[in-house]
């Protein structure tokens, strides 16, 4: 088996102690390469050129947005006979990992890991189409990706759950693009107004430090994609949802509530340019966004 491990060595929690014993560890049960990222979009790259060489695993090593470009590159000639994903987390959040019931210490991921490449196990997973970006776990518009974008501008910060939390009350009280209106369009439904649209792909949708997120519980990936779309963002209605959001059964109820569970499609449209979000990085600004469910896009290696 041909593998390459894909470092992002500026992510939270990887080391090069750590990535040392994974490459020796891997390095034991396939033929490895391994490439350090060093500028945004190295990781896809890396990722595209392995699915275009036949390689059989890709292994990435970092936070959810290595993963979210090492996707971007097995998947840019879309789905087909592609190499398999393997994960071990490196950054603060690891959504996608730990939706996957990865381990966030990576030693345990590694391990993980070795006990599936050994066992032959892995998972067919569905993923999330957003106008040309592939995404593992959410995308959103709005409010959301405010605080991304907000949380980006301050890259030489620690991310942790607590600078998101400020970014939020910052963002809310002072859009930097105003409250915008965004309108969805629902297969089958009239168009509705809202003020901020989240787009998930499994549940939870993210995790602030150790607690779960949960916006849209029926969404994994094995179904379609969740929407969670707010028609208001008054004091009242935003603190009724996160904390909805932020208990363990994670039942969402409110008059201002747009919510729907396994959606093949939908779209998000906006009078002026938007802040646009995928699996937790800011990807520009956008008046359109088209999102699609794509079943069975990936083969993930995930061991017991």
């Amino acid at each position: 088996m041909r593998a390459i491990l894909v470092v992002n060595p500026q992510a939270t929690s990887t080391t090069a102690g750590g990535r040392d014993v994974l490459a020796h560890a891997l390095a034991s049960q396939v033929k490895l390469e391994v490439v350090e990222t060093d500028y945004r979009g190295h990781a896809l790259a890396v990722a595209r050129g392995a699915a275009r060489e036949g390689i059989d695993l890709v292994v990435a090593h970092g936070g959810d947005g290595t993963v979210n470009e090492v996707v971007n590159g097995l998947l840019e000639d879309g789905p087909g006979d592609l190499p398999a994903l393997g994960v071990v987390p490196g950054g603060s959040a690891n959504v996608f990992a730990r939706a996957l019931g990865i381990s966030r210490d990576p030693m345990e991921a590694t391990h993980q890991l070795l006990r599936a490449i050994e066992g032959g196990q892995s998972r067919s997973v569905g993923l999330g189409r957003a106008g040309d970006r592939w995404f593992t776990f959410n995308a959103g518009l709005g409010w959301d990706a405010d605080v991304v974008a907000a949380v980006a501008d301050r890259r030489g910060k620690q991310t942790n759950a607590l600078l998101y939390m400020r970014s939020a009350v910052t963002c809310y009280f002072r859009p930097p693009r105003g409250k915008e209106p965004l309108t969805l369009h629902v297969p089958g439904e009239k168009p509705v107004e809202v003020r901020t649209a989240f787009v998930s792909n499994t549940d939870p949708w993210s995790y602030l430090g150790p607690r779960p997120v949960h916006l849209n519980t029926g969404t994994s990936f094995d179904t379609g994609l969740g929407l969670f779309a707010l028609r208001g963002l008054g004091l009242p209605t935003v603190y009724r949802h996160v904390r909805q959001a932020l208990r363990a059964e994670a039942k969402q109820r409110g008059r201002r509530l747009v919510r729907y569970d396994d959606l093949p499609s939908l779209r998000v449209d906006a009078p002026h340019p938007v802040n646009f979000q995928v699996d937790g990085d800011p990807v520009g600004q956008r008046t359109r966004v088209e999102f699609t469910s794509v079943p069975h896009a990936l083969t993930v290696l995930v061991g017991g």
